[in-house]
């Protein structure tokens, strides 16, 4: 907590100093969401480049003036609570005053901001992510407040803890673990004891895309385990792109890619290339629509798709089809086709990429 007040102070001290000199006081910030500032390496995922390029929030021009403004409110919120050894989410910050911040969107980006200039990771700022993702299977964990978890013996899934770095005493007797694109297949293999059948694994879902604490505790559970991971996503543009946040990391977050990344992770399915093999009636599939035909080009030029040939033939396959298929379409074949046949199968087989 020390370095964090002596950072924040090390900011204030500039904006002093400037007012000292009779100059308008600026902040610089790493232009984040730029993808020449990004380096995609194997073994991390996407990163910032260390010579990243920057921006000024001036607090003389009428553009970026608010939003200096409320970089230094929220840096006096972090200043207080770390100071106090309190804890706030990001949605407790922004309606402390939401006439001043004016949305929800503004605060998570300024937090983003500050973590990035700072070179410190949000949990350490005190701030938390409020939870969306969801965990079920063979684990347990002991919570940063002494609460043991067992996910284990639960019939229902289990909320990804919104302390993530803070949880311990972690075991497990999975065999591998599984990444759920949505919270309704997410439930149905739940509802068919999925975890228990095959053999035991941990399953995880971010509900869509995933927030912070899913991502961490996606690592966690790799560092910890070092068992396969696989995902279960549908066979669009929007599943891979969900996927390669989990797989490589987000171009907004890769100043903290060590942290959150897990470049062993494998495709499993929804493969294109299974939509065929498995004989889905055309009916079932989706045509793409312009945003889809946008998304997937936008995926398909990115630095880490060329070192993965076989998920390149898999999106040529969906770019030529222009069809999409939700894991729902499996239901076609049979009402328990995912967890009896499909997994099973892909699991035994190596069905994975």
């Amino acid at each position: 907590s020390s370095e964090v007040l002596e950072a924040i102070e090390n900011v204030i001290q500039g904006v002093l100093q400037s007012l000292a000199q009779k100059k308008a006081p600026v902040l610089t910030v790493a232009n984040r969401t730029d993808w020449r500032n990004i380096e995609f390496k194997d073994s991390v995922g996407l990163q910032m480049t260390p010579w990243c390029t920057t921006k000024q929030i001036r607090s003389d021009c009428p553009q970026s003036a608010k939003r200096f403004a409320l970089m230094l409110k929220i840096l006096s919120m972090i200043y207080k609570m770390v100071q106090s050894n309190t804890y706030a989410t990001k949605r407790d910050i922004y309606y402390s005053d939401t006439l001043l911040f004016g949305s929800q969107s503004v605060v998570d980006q300024i937090i983003n901001d500050i973590s990035c200039m700072l070179k410190i990771p949000r949990r350490s700022l005190h701030v938390l992510s409020t939870t969306k993702g969801f965990v079920a299977g063979n684990l347990s964990y002991t919570e940063e407040d002494g609460t043991k978890v067992n996910c284990t013996c639960s019939a229902t899934a289990v909320a990804v803890p919104s302390n993530v770095q803070g949880i311990k005493n972690l075991t497990s007797h999975a065999k591998f673990i599984l990444i759920v694109e949505k919270d309704a297949t997410f439930q149905r293999l739940l509802d068919d004891d999925f975890f228990n059948k095959v053999s035991p694994c941990i399953m995880i879902t971010g509900r869509g895309i995933p927030d912070l604490n899913t991502r961490l505790l996606v690592r966690k559970l790799w560092d910890s385990f070092q068992i396969p991971i696989f995902t279960l996503m549908d066979a669009d543009p929007h599943g891979v792109e969900i996927m390669c946040v989990y797989k490589y990391g987000s171009v907004s977050m890769s100043f903290e890619a060590h942290h959150l990344t897990v470049p062993s992770i494998k495709w499993l399915g929804l493969l294109p290339s299974d939509l065929e093999r498995l004989n889905i009636c055309k009916d079932a599939l989706i045509p793409f629509t312009k945003q889809d035909e946008n998304k997937l080009a936008s995926i398909q030029k990115r630095p880490y798709i060329a070192c993965q040939p076989l998920w390149k033939k898999e999106l040529e396959i969906m770019a030529a089809s222009k069809l999409k298929a939700e894991i729902q379409v499996l239901t076609s074949l049979s009402s328990d086709y995912l967890s009896r046949v499909y997994l099973p199968n892909k699991l035994q087989f190596g069905g994975w990429l």
